[in-house]
């Protein structure tokens, strides 16, 4: 039995557990990746004030999001192929958010689709995630979808108009010549994953683009469909008919400049992830620790502002916050822990994160997450 003690703990039990077309997937970035390390080392580098003698014996860790009280100031983000890590583990990771009252949010293209894990998990807070595709019907469906199973936020992800150049994809199998061979080669190789997921986590399909791929919504299909169906040639006149096709609270998920981000203000966004997309797009990009200082004096309090990128611990939750976000999207975190223990993993792996929150604050001097600010980092 792995000793579990840290995030990256989970990340080592998985890659030992997962075929390399899957681990390298998920692990790496773009190009050299080097967005991707320094969403790590920038966020670590960011130092937290301790103070003493502050009275905190009453801790509290929640916040409001859109006129809602949520217990952790934490979301699991959207992530690609999910189910892959585990047997239908995008519902096994909805359970377990669920059990802790943050929100799953589920990706256009995770393996179960939206009818899915509403019936897996009907307590569920779901948020869904959008991408910008050149079937316009389609997306209306798909938002009329989530509007009719109950998601209360829509998160529109805006820095995905071409896939990025991943180097490790060809290499590993996950595309290229000879992928499907490859990837059966190494599944033999892990037989626990091969016994849970590719026997018995059927079908390994795109769940959300099943009704417009059919029987070609398979795994063999994802990097083609993406590169041939995202649009990038969309511009911010051309969204009208997505703020009339959803009345809920709209997250624009992908802002790391200051004048994007006002521009999802004008545009109507009540919320603003930034993000570089786990360094997984454009290499050589701003870090999130350090584009979201400018962007929170960018939007002040227009919108609701949320980061995601190299979280690796509670520690690292607080750092975001006293940068001026409001919430944080997990992603490789929830991933990690999906892949090493399942439901249980993401379930232990919020606790974990929760009593290290705790922590930091008390060391802080910090009673709640709301009051979070510059003021708590150290010069």
């Amino acid at each position: 039995m792995s000793i579990i003690a840290s995030i990256d703990d989970y990340r080592a039990v998985a890659r030992r557990r997962l075929p390399r077309f899957l681990f390298d997937y998920a692990d790496g970035g773009a190009l050299g990746e080097e967005t991707m390390r320094r969403n790590v080392s920038d966020l670590a580098g960011i130092a937290i004030r301790q103070r003493v003698l502050q009275d905190v014996a009453n801790i509290d860790l929640s916040t409001q999001w859109f006129g809602e009280r949520v217990p952790l100031p934490v979301a699991l983000g959207p992530i690609g192929i999910g189910g892959m890590f585990r047997r239908r583990g995008e519902v096994q990771a909805a359970r377990a958010a669920a059990r802790h009252d943050i929100p799953f949010t589920l990706s256009t293209v995770g393996i179960c689709s939206l009818d899915e894990l509403r019936a897996g998990v009907p307590e569920a807070s779901l948020w869904f995630q959008l991408y910008m595709v050149r079937d316009r019907g389609f997306m209306r469906d798909l938002i009329a979808q989530a509007r009719e199973k109950g998601a209360k936020a829509l998160v529109f992800t805006v820095d995905m108009p071409t896939p990025g150049i991943r180097r490790r994809d060809p290499h590993s199998g996950m595309s290229g010549p000879g992928g499907p061979a490859r990837r059966t080669l190494q599944a033999i190789g892990k037989p626990n994953w091969a016994w849970d997921v590719g026997l018995h986590g059927r079908p390994h399909q795109l769940g959300n683009l099943v009704p417009v791929l059919g029987a070609d919504s398979g795994m063999d299909d994802y990097i083609a469909w993406m590169a041939k169906n995202f649009d990038p040639g969309i511009r911010w006149a051309d969204l009208d008919w997505l703020r009339a096709a959803w009345d809920g609270p709209l997250i624009i998920k992908g802002i790391l400049d200051p004048e994007d981000a006002r521009d999802a203000v004008r545009f109507g966004a009540q919320g603003i992830v930034v993000s570089n997309h786990g360094g997984r797009q454009l290499d050589g990009v701003l870090s999130t620790a350090r584009a979201l200082p400018a962007i929170a004096d960018a939007v002040g309090d227009d919108v609701t502002l949320f980061a995601d990128g190299g979280v690796r611990s509670g520690l690292d939750v607080v750092r975001l916050l006293a940068l001026g976000a409001r919430g944080v999207l997990l992603g490789r975190a929830w991933l990690w822990a999906l892949a090493a223990r399942g439901e249980a993993g993401v379930d232990e792996m919020l606790t974990m994160l929760t009593h290290e929150m705790r922590v930091v604050m008390t060391l802080a001097g910090c009673n709640g997450i709301e009051a979070l600010d510059r003021t708590n980092i150290a010069e």
